[in-house]
């Protein structure tokens, strides 16, 4: 039995589920292939969407059509803007969600995609039959030179193929002593793909993750937990979002104490981490509480975040403790907690080792160097989170589809957007252990407020069509009724007063109808837009002098063996294969002086 489809994405988590929608939105023929289909948008650990730096990912998302933001404003439970009372530049949107309700907001958001199949099955191999798609190809035809092949022996083609396995590439759980082949609860392990990726030339890597235990949530006494409330007034994460449906609810803090931390020291050797028994690199921003044990010895309690599965969920998640250790010291663990003294543990925390390929081997838009229409997207890559996980899915699957387009592939330069930057970390700097989006990654983060994020990317997706009628209609008129705000205000000494910390807005919005048509959303944008002009402004003409460099080409078959290049700058350049200065600039190792070089060949030969 076969198929033929135009893109064929491999994988039904988040990265996954962007690239299929995507691609369907584009107008192609998607096969979306999952070992389970109920489990399509399933939340691995925790169950909440955004926070620092990930929630700017989420609204970039929502700005270029998919559908992270859709699916948490359909399933959320608690909002919370994190370092509100801080700048724009370094907030973050959070919302706690019923994981059952994302799964299925997710499910049924790419049920409405008429050009979409999910197919049900295992992939065992996948292969190149053809020379695929090079980007761009200029409306050239492209050939069905990719074949999956699935469990049964069913084989699907197509020209441009999406990996996304998330933890499931030769996934192994680890909970104390007790290993069990599988990438989730309950799931199992992608055993054979790792083998058609290493057909490609490809290194790949171990990393490790880890989920904390789920605790029933009538075992638990509240009245010795702190509250932890969202926001008053919630902001969802998507522009198609009128009002929020579901109740909100409270989440609820613990913490650690010393005889936790005793009991975790005295079985160190039953850790998996501590034992040998997992080689593979965790991650360094999101802690075992074992790690955190050994690592901040001094400390004497860690903040533990006790959040709700979902509205009716009978489970509680323990977010700041997710370990690996045996499930008797786990019992003692929780049970020293202040409020779990007779809690039960529905499941008992894990750890997951899979195969990654280092994402140095991947170009700009994701594909694989060498391997033209095979893109990478998600753990895959060696990143941790879902929100990560979803803008490389999207990115992907727009490149994706421009392949199969015969289109200029779609880039996002770093002052232009948060998943710029990460792209550009991963595929220029590589990566040794799972990588997490940061505010501080981002030189040119002032650009990059989640106020501005319509205005920056919804023209592109608006480009290549990938916009749908009702998104861009409220698209256009957000910018319609900012434009008139701003219009009005300039020239008035409200220009001047929105600079000082102690504004009044109800003032601004009595004497202004046009400030009274905005959102809570885009009322503090327009005010941000006066408050730090000075501030952005100058960020904007540093990242246009880096764009200089940006603009500055190298072509995909130049060879680096320049005269005054050493062997070791040779090496790195060819290894990475920059496709443009400022990318050759941003490489570990790389010297000014060898890029002073590379420029000089570069406007010679331009």
């Amino acid at each position: 039995m076969t198929g033929d489809f135009d893109v064929i994405v491999i994988g039904g988590g988040h990265a996954g589920a962007e690239a299929a929608r995507v691609c369907a939105r584009g107008g192609v023929r998607v096969a979306m292939v999952t070992m389970q289909r109920e489990a399509i948008g399933r939340m691995s650990c925790n169950p909440a969407i955004g926070g620092l730096a990930k929630g700017n990912l989420v609204k970039e998302i929502d700005a270029l059509g998919g559908l992270m933001g859709e699916a948490t404003d359909r399933a959320a439970i608690q909002y919370k803007v994190l370092n509100r009372s801080k700048g724009p530049a370094v907030q973050g949107p959070r919302a706690q969600c019923d994981r059952e309700l994302y799964a299925k907001a997710v499910q049924e958001i790419l049920d409405a995609e008429p050009n979409l199949t999910v197919v049900e099955g295992s992939v065992t191999a996948f292969r190149n039959v053809g020379q695929g798609c090079a980007l761009p190809r200029h409306g050239a035809a492209v050939p069905y030179s990719w074949s999956v092949v699935l469990g049964d022996r069913t084989e699907l083609r197509s020209p441009a193929v999406v990996v996304t396995t998330g933890t499931f590439l030769r996934a192994l759980m680890h909970s104390g002593e007790k290993k069990t082949v599988g990438g989730r609860f309950g799931e199992s392990s992608a055993e054979t793909l790792s083998d058609s990726l290493r057909a490609f030339g490809l290194r790949l890597g171990r990393l490790k993750t880890g989920t904390p235990p789920r605790i029933a949530k009538n075992s638990v006494d509240f009245s010795k937990l702190e509250e932890a409330p969202g926001d008053k007034v919630p902001r969802p994460f998507s522009i198609l979002t009128d009002s929020i449906a579901l109740p909100q609810v409270l989440c609820h803090l613990t913490y650690t104490s010393s005889s936790a931390h005793e009991l975790i020291r005295a079985n160190l050797h039953r850790a998996p981490m501590y034992s040998g028994q997992i080689k593979a690199t965790g991650p360094r921003y999101c802690p075992s509480i074992e790690d955190k044990v050994v690592r901040f010895a001094d400390k004497e309690r860690h903040q533990v975040f006790v959040e709700p599965e979902g509205l009716d969920h009978p489970w509680l998640y323990l977010n700041g403790i997710s370990t690996s250790l045996p499930p008797d010291v786990q019992d003692g663990v929780v049970h020293a907690l202040p409020g779990f003294e007779n809690a039960v543990i529905a499941r008992y925390g894990y750890a997951v080792e899979y195969d990654f390929v280092n994402p140095e081997q991947l170009d700009p838009a994701l594909q694989v160097r060498g391997a033209a229409g095979l893109f990478l997207a998600g753990q895959i890559n060696g990143t941790s989170g879902y929100e990560e996980a979803a803008a490389q899915g999207l990115m992907a699957g727009i490149n994706a589809l421009q392949c199969v387009r015969g289109g200029e592939p779609v880039i996002l330069r770093r002052d232009q957007a948060y998943s710029g930057v990460m792209i550009d970390d991963l595929v220029t700097l590589g990566t040794e252990e799972p990588y997490r989006m940061f505010t501080s990654r981002a030189e040119h983060r002032l650009l990059l407020g989640c106020d501005s994020v319509y205005e920056r990317l919804s023209p592109i997706a608006a480009t290549i069509g990938i916009l749908d009628d009702e998104r861009a209609r409220r698209i256009d008129a957000r910018f319609r009724r900012m434009q008139a705000a701003k219009r009005v205000v300039e020239g008035t000494t409200f220009t001047q007063l929105m600079r000082r910390p102690d504004f009044d807005v109800i003032s601004f919005v009595d004497r202004f109808a046009e400030a009274r048509a905005l959102t809570d959303e885009e009322l503090e944008a327009t005010i941000n837009h006066h408050r730090y002009a000075g501030y952005i402004e100058r960020q904007a003409r540093e990242a246009a002098r880096v764009a200089q460099d940006e603009g500055l080409r190298i072509p995909q078959e130049m060879s680096f063996a320049l005269p005054g290049l050493s062997r070791e700058m040779v090496e790195k350049l060819s290894f990475v294969r920059p496709v443009s200065l400022g990318q050759a600039s941003r490489i570990s190792g790389v010297t000014p002086a060898a890029i002073s070089i590379l420029r000089m060949h570069l406007r010679r030969a331009s």
